[in-house]
């Protein structure tokens, strides 16, 4: 170190091949500044010869060139060539000049260029020797590194551990996790820098109670950041931190497995929603009861019938597989996944607070127990900029899917026009009032006189032969008579009415 510059270049200034220089400080090496010295006076004297030649030879435009082939020259231009004295030599021609030296340049550019090559060989001597130095003590330089940096690391933990009020948790061999008011080690940070405020939110997980929790709650609450902040305050806890909450007590925990964000590697053929299950898979395989693991939203990428069945069983198979019961946190959009907790003694809900204010939804960050019932993501797709008009067609389709999933003629309610067609398309029916006789095939007693009353003579007579017939004693033709008879009356009381 002492003998290296503070900022050696990656290529050395000067550098031309083998004679590169600069790197080796100065005063390290005497007989190195002897010749550096004996460069620069060389280099100050030819400086030096260019004021005094043009005083000599009158020529204003003369100059001292320096070409690293052919060196030192006295350059002069054509239109002074008629100046130029007897002494001087011709070197080189150019276009517009014509290059010259002399006999006293020479000796000095040699000189120069001398020096130069033996200062760049003696550096690059004294460069071998402190390499060599260095060899020869590496592994003592590696030891005093690693201590080095464990003490950055250490030190660096500590100031963010005193800035943030980080407090030192209890590790032991339990199989609970239980966090008091946890934050984000990152989040928190640039929240506040930005002015804003984190919310902490406690976490209470047990092996043998509470060993799966099911998080619902709207989109953008926080159920991504809390799952995530558990998980860091358990690496920063086992690796002798203080952590981001008012107190923590953590069982060991040999892996922390974790299935978030949506990746794909399409260079191996595989989805998303592959990889999705790869990573799923390699949980389920290699999980243990000392574990905790993380999902985030499993089954997005299919249907969702298959992803809400996929993730049912995921979380079955961690509650119920001999030997396993890691710790879980499992986020999910799939709500019908809070009714685990029914069946599963270790499984419990809990959702992030949201308050609807009109048309705005607003997140409160707070983690209560039990399960949410909406995800508010048609709110979340206006705040990211969709188009009204699609937000207000999407809002009418979830109406008309919350509601049921078919109308009073059996068509599909998703499907219902936005623009007030209510047309039935070419086909004619069976029945021209089938809403209503399905209706009353499907009321309840309490409201089947006032379905009854509604409904037409044609229709009465078609429902009371539907009701005398026993399906387990028709054939195939029996029935298919029917249904042609049936038809017949049907289109007999259209002509009459008409």
């Amino acid at each position: 170190r002492e003998g290296l510059i503070d900022d050696p270049p990656a290529i050395p200034k000067g550098s031309r091949g083998a004679n590169e220089t600069g790197y080796i400080r100065d005063d390290f090496r005497p007989e190195l500044d002897a010749l550096r010295g004996g460069v620069g006076k060389g280099r100050d004297w030819i400086a030096g010869f260019e004021a005094r030649e043009r005083e000599r030879t009158g020529i204003p435009t003369l100059k001292i060139r320096f070409h690293p082939v052919h060196g030192y020259g006295i350059e002069i231009t054509k239109t002074h060539l008629g100046r130029v004295p007897e002494d001087y030599e011709r070197k080189q021609t150019l276009a517009n000049a014509e290059r010259f030296t002399t006999e006293e340049l020479r000796g000095v550019e040699q000189g120069v260029k001398g020096g130069t090559e033996q200062a760049a060989s003696l550096e690059r001597e004294i460069f071998e020797e402190l390499r060599q130095a260095v060899v020869s003590r590496a592994t003592a330089i590696r030891e005093a590194a690693g201590v080095v940096a464990t003490l950055d690391a250490v030190a660096a933990l500590a100031e963010v551990g005193r800035r943030d009020n980080w407090v030192r948790p209890i590790v032991d061999d339990g199989v609970m996790l239980e966090i008091r008011g946890g934050r984000h080690p990152v989040v928190e940070p640039l929240l506040t820098q930005s002015g804003g405020e984190f919310v902490p939110n406690d976490a209470d997980l047990d092996s043998s109670a509470n060993q799966i929790l099911v998080l619902t709650g709207p989109n953008m609450s926080g159920k991504s950041t809390y799952l995530r902040q558990v998980a860091l305050t358990v690496l920063l806890a086992q690796m002798g931190s203080f952590v981001p909450a008012e107190s923590a007590r953590v069982g060991i925990v040999d892996r922390v497995f974790t299935r978030v964000g949506a990746s794909d590697r399409l260079a191996r053929g595989e989805s998303t929603f592959m990889v999705e299950m790869r990573e799923t898979a390699e949980i389920l395989a290699n999980a243990t009861r000392r574990s905790l693991v993380i999902l985030d939203e499993i089954g997005r990428g299919t249907s969702t019938f298959d992803g809400l069945s996929i993730a049912w069983a995921v979380a079955e198979y961690l509650h119920d597989a001999p030997g396993l019961g890691a710790r879980t946190l499992f986020a999910t959009h799939y709500h019908e996944l809070a009714d685990l907790a029914r069946t599963k003694a270790r499984v419990a809900n809990a959702h992030f607070e949201a308050k609807e204010w009109g048309d705005e939804v607003i997140f409160m960050r707070r983690l209560k127990a039990g399960a949410a019932n909406r995800s508010y993501g048609i709110q979340v797709a206006r705040l990211a900029g969709l188009p009204q008009s699609v937000i207000e067609r999407a809002r009418e389709i979830l109406a008309n899917l919350e509601s049921g999933e078919l109308d009073d003629r059996g068509r599909p309610r998703i499907a219902g026009a936005s623009d007030g067609d209510d047309s039935q398309g070419d086909q004619l029916g069976l029945f021209a009032g089938a809403g209503a006789v399905v209706g009353l095939a499907r009321a309840q007693p309490s409201d089947g006189a006032d379905t009854e009353a509604s409904l037409s003579p044609i229709e009465r007579e078609i429902l009371t032969r539907l009701a005398e017939i026993d399906p387990n004693q028709t054939t195939p033709i029996e029935a298919l008579q029917l249904l042609c008879e049936l038809d017949a009356r049907m289109r007999e009381a259209r002509e009459s009415e008409t």
